[in-house]
């Protein structure tokens, strides 16, 4: 049986996982449960769908749009792994 650890993102994924999951008082399980797993380059376990939350690059301009951090970091994690 192989052995995997987690990746840095996949902790970061677990994270705000949980975080959300805290926030709004609901179940983490089925969140947890969706996460796809596949084996990165350096051999650890990478989420491909990590929990999407929003975040604003400034609080002074009110016309900042909000971006899905994690979205962004799950591309750009997938697209170096894929150019391996």
């Amino acid at each position: 049986m192989d052995k995997f650890k987690l990746s840095n993102q996949a902790l970061g994924a677990i994270m705000m996982a949980l975080q959300n999951s805290l926030l709004t008082q609901t179940d983490i399980v089925p969140v947890l449960k969706a996460f796809e797993l596949f084996v990165g380059p350096d051999g650890e376990l990478v989420v491909s769908n990590p929990p999407s939350v929003r975040a604003k690059l400034s609080d002074d301009d009110e016309d900042d749009k909000p971006i899905f951090v994690s979205e962004w970091y799950a591309k750009i994690c997938i697209s170096l792994w894929k150019m391996r």
